[in-house]
């Protein structure tokens, strides 16, 4: 069981560098933290991927006063999917036809919700935005409110600094819920707790989850179990 967590964990890490390649390269839209990172290459002439590392590195020390303590899951998240998206970007051939880019766009959106699925369903961890957000929610504001701010802010940043929003930012939203609970079923596996429902779309391996949402018992002291996002 816990070797095919790994190789499940490890898969779903490359696989969402894979799905950031893609909807890069697609030029329809990025979502918020990758039009982010994407503003932050353009302006310093560093690669996507490192800056990816580079983020998901000083949001973990954000960590630090809210008492959150990384995972393997957490640790290989930082490293990893920067290091994949760089490697698709540099393998993929750039789509000139618009035609391609919406292929590349609804391939990203695809292999973005399995990726979730195959992160969560390993059951190793949150990712640093992931532990970022339950972290802060936990000290008051709900997590709806703690995500969208956050993911508001970057999105904005990243378009002022040149990050690319369109289309493809508003379809990853809408799409990357309902997929990422298709999949997580089938992926879950023994040692991965079961997250709570959402309602909210575009929830990503940073993202929230509808504290509304039906079929979830509070605990005992009224509240709901704190919940895992879909992008790491």
């Amino acid at each position: 069981m816990l070797v095919r967590r790994l190789a499940q964990l490890y898969i779903g890490l490359a696989l969402y560098g894979l799905g950031i390649a893609l909807q890069v390269s697609s030029r329809l839209g990025n979502d918020p933290w990758d039009t982010f990172h994407q503003g932050l290459a353009r302006q310093t002439g560093l690669s996507i991927g490192t800056w990816i590392i580079i983020a998901g590195a000083l949001v973990m020390l954000l960590w630090i006063p809210l008492r959150q303590r990384p995972s393997l899951g957490t640790i290989s998240n930082v490293i990893l999917i920067g290091v994949f998206a760089d490697l698709f970007l540099w393998l993929l051939p750039d789509p000139h036809r618009l035609a391609l880019r919406w292929a590349y766009l609804a391939g990203a959106i695809l292999v973005g919700g399995f990726a979730t699925g195959c992160y969560i369903g390993a059951g190793f961890g949150p990712g640093p935005r992931d532990g970022l957000m339950t972290g802060l929610a936990e000290r008051g504001p709900s997590l709806r409110i703690v995500r969208t701010g956050i993911e508001v802010a970057v999105l904005a940043l990243g378009w002022l600094l040149g990050g690319t929003v369109g289309i493809g930012t508003l379809l990853y939203a809408v799409a990357i819920g309902p997929l990422t609970h298709v999949f997580l079923p089938l992926l879950k596996t023994g040692g991965a707790p079961t997250p709570e429902p959402h309602r909210d779309p575009g929830d990503r391996p940073d993202a929230h989850r509808d504290d509304r949402s039906p079929g979830v018992r509070p605990t005992a002291a009224g509240r709901r179990p704190p919940v895992r996002s879909a992008r790491p």
